[in-house]
């Protein structure tokens, strides 16, 4: 709507995450991705609308609610530039010109908001709170219920010294991709959204069904900007379901009849990194590029340029 975009648009955009039969699921077992989603959803609002305090309170929620909406900080940051304020920056200091007000501002308050929840938590339930909510993603390993293509390596050397350091290790590809998305791409803010969630967990060391969301939440954003059709919209939608499909299969006779599929379940994590990678170089192959912010104002949807 901030965007002027057509309003058949809009509601296909929309039912594709409300009448999903996936995000219904997930959100049925008691899954808290859909609250996260409404978090991150309306801090990219509220920053279009140029409410900054409003977008930092609501950033600094995401994080502390989830730790991966941290990737969204650096784009964040780089979006509010001189597009965003409509306010030339004179200054021949690199370090006034970066450090301006609107980025000092989000920064200062979406950290006092993150820091804040956390110390009255930490007050509460001690250092357990710390090791559960922050620290224990680092040192996680997930070997069983994991679309993640390091998972049959890490389930091998699950007892070795060599999983600790390997397991750090897998997050530099991850690290690397989502710096240079951030750079690349920061200017149009919910396509850098996007694209950053769908490489986060398309490369993460744990990857399951419920992550999804985070990114499928963010596809009714973009679609109007994409020029893939019906027909490619719903083979790539099938790749998709039946990567997962093909994986689900093993997964289903290793949990449920006590078979060892571990190799054919890493197999397959294989075909669906490989679908996964193929859907994301497609999806921004097709993606007509618009910055968020011109000279102060929002993009229209309407004064695209294709």
């Amino acid at each position: 709507t901030l965007q002027s975009v057509e309003e058949r648009k809009k509601l296909v955009s929309c039912f594709l995450w409300l009448l999903n039969p996936l995000t219904a699921t997930v959100s049925s077992r008691g899954n808290a991705e859909s609250l996260l989603a409404v978090l991150v959803l309306a801090c990219l609002y509220s920053i279009m609308c140029k409410r900054l305090v409003v977008s930092a309170v609501l950033y600094g929620l995401a994080v502390h609610m989830k730790v991966f909406p941290i990737i969204y900080s650096l784009p964040l940051i780089l979006l509010l530039d001189e597009n965003y304020q409509d306010k030339k920056n004179n200054s021949t200091s690199l370090l006034k010109r970066l450090l301006n007000r609107s980025r000092m501002t989000f920064a200062i308050i979406s950290a006092l908001t993150f820091f804040l929840i956390t110390f009255l938590l930490y007050l509460r339930y001690g250092m357990e709170f710390i090791e559960e909510a922050y620290l224990y993603h680092i040192t996680r390993r997930d070997t069983r219920h994991n679309f993640s293509v390091y998972f049959y390596m890490l389930y091998l050397i699950q007892d070795s010294w060599l999983s600790f350091p390997i397991g750090i290790m897998a997050f530099l590809p991850q690290a690397t991709l989502l710096l240079v998305i951030a750079v690349l791409l920061y200017r149009d803010v919910p396509f850098c959204f996007f694209v950053q969630t769908f490489t986060f967990v398309t490369f993460n060391k744990v990857c399951t069904s419920q992550y999804f969301l985070w990114y499928l939440c963010l596809l009714p954003l973009i679609m109007p900007y994409s020029r893939l059709g019906l027909l490619d919209a719903v083979v790539m939608g099938t790749c998709w379901f039946a990567g997962q499909c093909l994986w689900l299969a093993p997964a289903y006779f290793l949990e449920f009849q006590g078979y060892n599929t571990f190799i054919l379940i890493w197999l397959a994590g294989l075909i669906f990194f490989g679908v996964n990678v193929y859907l994301l170089a497609k999806i921004i192959k097709n993606h007509r590029f618009k910055p968020t912010f011109i000279g102060g104002y929002l993009y229209s949807y309407h004064n695209k340029e294709h």
